[in-house]
């Protein structure tokens, strides 16, 4: 399993906005504490603010801030509301999309099903909060001043 670039940009601005909470941050900061380019982060920041884990203030002195308590924000939602999907495996995919002759009788469908189920019940179990509990850590490791 892999996740997309769009999902890892997805959490890293989370961490980065909840090691700074409840601090407002602007994107060319996030942008340079990663060594992401900016536009790429837009689109990101973009998704999470319409879907309220981050407030946005545009324009000057503008930002992100969290949008909810990184309690209440667990691994998983965010993996669930960024990726396109969990096919694992051509067999998962809708009969328009599945060509394996062996669907009907194979096995390791379910044995993968079983796999992503594991993972995100994984991250079900995981909050934003908990990534960040090292905070300081966090913070050096991006050279942020705290």
């Amino acid at each position: 399993m892999h996740l997309s670039t769009f999902t890892d940009y997805a959490l890293r601005v989370l961490i980065y906005a909840a090691a700074r909470a409840p601090e407002q941050v602007s994107l060319t900061e996030l942008a340079d504490a990663y060594g992401i380019s900016r536009n790429h982060l837009i689109q990101v920041v973009r998704k999470l603010g319409h879907l309220d884990y981050l407030h946005t203030t545009r324009g000057r002195g503008g930002g992100i801030r969290l949008g909810k308590p990184a309690e209440t924000i667990t691994i998983a939602e965010i993996v669930k509301v960024t990726e396109p999907g969990f096919e694992m495996a051509e067999c998962f995919k809708k009969q328009d999309g599945n060509r394996c002759r062996l669907t009907p009788v194979c096995s390791l469908k379910g044995v993968l099903a079983e796999a992503t189920h594991a993972f995100l019940d994984t991250l079900e179990k995981t909050t934003l909060a908990e990534i960040v509990a090292n905070r300081q850590e966090v913070l050096a490791a991006l050279q942020t001043p705290t």
